[in-house]
């Protein structure tokens, strides 16, 4: 055997396979990227900044990240890519040095009830196998503990090879623990129908009796119900006989044949069940959600008391616990007493448990509960869930691709996920993050700033380089960097006051408070202190209270600015009025949509597990609309080219002259004022970024009738420049005589309050206390909390 020479591992020239060290992109073209080009160093932590909608997370999510997971996917067999979403390349001429990409993005976590924070951390699994295995008394496998298996019992006869062709028939039964409640189905609550909330018994169905969402006479129930021949469609419902309304409401899925068609009927009452209920209320359509909220009341499972579990799954306990206590503990409180359990057998188990519940304290989340349902995470603590299987994974040169993971966190959490980000560094990997705050772009190595504007005034590389060079740079990131807001010397006085008396929501331990009105009113304290459980649980269903949440705006290709905000809906009626014909002509979903398309403006073609290919409409050139409905003009422009006009534009056309429109002036005006202006009208709202559609969302629901405004952090996604914007409006808003309260982390708005309460000092049972009620100038003079001693940081006092 012979050894090659010059194998020497100690030379110092470098490996060629060292060289490979920048992610290269050229000529990137996706959204409004106008061929950017940059070098990203791998294994460094890069930060991207720029205003909302200058390109950054088109940059990043839309070019660096999907390429990277569409080239992986294209590693699996045409079989397997059968089964996945198919990816397009994205616009962009050369994409090299790309690492395995992992997005944590702030996605809500699934909606799905049944769905918790144990359940998608797979602690609930770990916890399971553990309490097989040391719960006494032992009823049985981890399925035993698991409230989403129901227990199977059957029996019969079955036949047994006795061999050379004998057989036996013996009766055998068959016996599968589950640890779902068989009365609430392991939902933890139980519901009731108001049934006059679901039909008015005085009418007909064909009268449209009932009075349940989609549920229209016109369409397809209306020929299904009266194609049954279950009930007479013109008799009042508080006529039928028992079978009729049992028919109406219960009875179970039914073949049933309607026009020739082949269908399947059941009662109102499981359809209801299996299409709103089986979802998370607060994920609903808001009408749907009011119709859920008024018709259906839940309680509380008397059975299984909120925990899911069977009473065998509660009966079985590792030193005095059930596997339903150790879900309903704080998991810093769990983590200790998983700490105590010394038991050699299952000595791996445990470890693993340990480090999962150690990693939730690590950042930031040892206040939540195993059993809380993750529909109900926050888009930060979601985020921060889904970093927790990251944090011990021996995976290195990976790319992970953050998006703003700072949100929904106090000045004192953001150090502790700046460490946990470097953490991820030092591994050898690639940290990318998208970003706003100051305190984050301070940790960067290299900092890559995108704009100058947002939308068709963004789009190019402003500044790369390290944060000494930003700070020394001309661009609107790099002036803003240093802002910091300065107290107001006089502060506005109370008009009234909302009492809130014994509030013990979540972790709320009996607090009272009183919350000043006709002010501006801040409400701050770590996350996790109670801060979303005093405001959702004391005060957002009073009358005259409107809540402006973090939710996301859903909405599709055809769904736009001018949709979603019912600007459409009077500039419909004005091309109308003007033109003597009907306002659906002016809609691309209705009668005005071209027929190629159906009013989509692009054409998809399936190629099967290929990418799916989109092509501009030949017919409409993109337009949307038929030629014929082109013709018509108002103020000497077509719908098409109002739609493609931006807020800012559209704000002159519809405020003079012939196109002189009030109601589209109003919704343009609000839609300028949250800093919107350069957004296009018909502009698809799948290509805004976050802190757009929070924007968008912002002035919607600015025009909903209410006398106190709360909003929920809404800074999220802005730049520091927005905020500016964002005060100016809050202003404008107490100036006409509203209230306003912010559940807020952001130092700029907490020294631009009237008035703030603080809540603390910790968070879950540390929590749940006013720590402080007064003016940020007292706040600041104090330095007593914790926000104390940040906000006089930040002013400099």
């Amino acid at each position: 055997m012979t050894i090659a020479a010059g194998s020497d591992t100690q030379s110092p020239a470098m490996n060629i396979a060292d060289t490979h060290d920048l992610i290269r992109v050229q000529g990137a073209r996706e959204n409004n990227l106008k061929d950017v080009s940059v070098e990203i160093p791998k294994r460094r932590l890069t930060v991207f900044t720029g205003v909302s909608g200058s390109g950054k997370s088109s940059l990043v999510f839309a070019t660096i990240a999907a390429e990277s997971q569409r080239m992986i996917n294209e590693t699996y067999s045409a079989f397997v890519q059968g089964f996945m979403p198919s990816l397009a390349r994205p616009d962009v001429d050369v994409l090299e040095g790309l690492t395995t990409a992992i997005i944590v993005d702030q996605e809500r976590m699934g909606s799905n009830p049944r769905s918790t924070v144990g359940t998608a951390t797979d602690a609930n699994a770990m916890l399971r196998i553990l309490f097989s295995r040391l719960g006494q008394p032992h009823i049985g496998s981890p399925n035993a503990y698991s409230f989403n298996v129901p227990t199977v019992k059957a029996s019969g006869a079955i036949t047994v090879d006795r061999g050379e062709g004998r057989t036996k028939t013996e009766k055998a039964s068959f016996n599968r623990l589950g640890g779902m409640c068989s009365r609430c189905e392991g939902m933890g609550s139980v519901n009731d129908f108001d049934l006059t909330a679901l039909y008015d018994e005085s009418k007909s169905l064909s009268e449209g009796a009932l009075t349940i969402p989609g549920y229209s006479m016109d369409g397809w129930y209306g020929r299904i119900f009266s194609g049954t021949g279950y009930f007479n469609m013109d008799k009042p419902i508080a006529k039928f006989t028992k079978k009729e309304l049992h028919d109406l409401l219960y009875r179970e899925p039914t073949k049933v044949k309607v026009e020739g068609i082949n269908l399947t009927y059941e009662g109102v009452i499981p359809k209801i069940q299996k299409s709103m209920l089986s979802k998370d209320v607060d994920a609903l359509q808001p009408h749907v959600r009011a119709f859920v909220e008024r018709a259906i009341t839940f309680t509380t499972c008397p059975e299984c008391e909120g925990t899911r579990l069977s009473p065998e799954a509660r009966s079985s306990k590792i030193k005095g616990k059930s596997i339903a206590d150790v879900c309903t503990m704080q998991i810093s409180d769990l983590a200790e007493w998983i700490r105590q359990l010394d038991e050699p057998s299952v000595a791996p188990l445990l470890k693993g448990l340990q480090h999962l519940l150690d990693s939730f304290a690590d950042i930031g989340l040892g206040y939540l509960s195993l059993d809380r349902p993750a529909g109900t995470l926050s888009g930060g603590e979601a985020q921060r869930t889904k970093m927790i299987r990251h944090l011990g994974s021996s995976l290195t040169d990976i790319t992970y691709v953050f998006d703003e993971p700072t949100i929904g966190l106090h000045p004192h959490d953001i150090e502790r996920m700046n460490q946990l980000l470097l953490q991820l560094r030092d591994k050898g990997n690639t940290v990318l993050v998208v970003e706003h705050k100051p305190e984050s772009i301070a940790i960067a190595d290299h900092i890559i700033d995108l704009g100058p504007g947002a939308g068709t005034g963004g789009g190019t590389v402003c500044y790369e380089g390290d944060l000494d060079g930003l700070r020394g740079s001309d661009t609107i990131t790099g002036r803003h960097l240093d802002d910091r807001a300065s107290i107001k010397a006089t502060f506005r006085k109370a008009k009234g006051q909302l009492e809130v008396r014994g509030a013990s929501t979540n972790n709320l331990q009996s607090v009272d408070v009183d919350i000043p009105l006709g002010v501006l009113c801040v409400l701050t304290g770590v996350a996790g202190s109670g801060k979303s459980s005093l405001i959702h649980g004391s005060v957002a269903k009073r009358d005259g209270v409107l809540v402006i949440d973090q939710g996301a705006i859903r909405g599709s290709r055809r769904s736009n600015p001018a949709t979603y905000t019912g600007l459409l809906e009077p500039i419909r009626k004005a091309f109308a009025k003007a033109n003597g014909v009907k306002p659906a002509l002016f809609s691309s979903n209705s009668e005005g949509a071209c027929p190629t398309c159906n009013g989509a403006g692009v054409i998809y073609t399936d190629l099967g597990v290929m990418a799916t290919v989109e092509s501009t409409c030949e017919e409409c050139e993109g337009k949307r609309f038929q030629a014929s409905v082109l013709e018509y003009k108002l103020g000497e422009r077509n719908i098409a080219e109002v739609l493609a006009m931006s807020v800012n534009e559209a704000e002159g056309f519809f405020s003079e002259g012939e196109a002189r429109t009030p109601a589209a002036h109003k919704i343009l005006d609000r839609l300028a004022d949250v800093g919107l202006g350069y957004l296009t009208l018909g502009q698809p709202l799948t290509t805004l970024s976050g802190g757009e559609r929070q924007r968008l969302k912002l002035a919607t629901q600015m025009s909903e009738k209410g006398d106190i405004y709360i909003l929920d952090e809404p800074t999220t996604g802005l730049h520091l420049a927005d905020v500016q914007n964002l005060l100016g409006m809050l202003d404008r808003l107490v100036e006409s005589g509203k209230s306003v309260i912010v559940i807020e982390h952001h130092q700029a708005v907490m020294a631009h309050a009237d008035w703030i309460i603080d809540l603390g000092p910790g968070a879950g049972h540390d929590g749940g206390r006013i720590v402080f009620a007064g003016t940020p100038a007292e706040l600041v003079a104090g330095k007593a909390t914790l926000t104390g001693k940040h906000l006089a940081a930040y002013v400099g006092a």
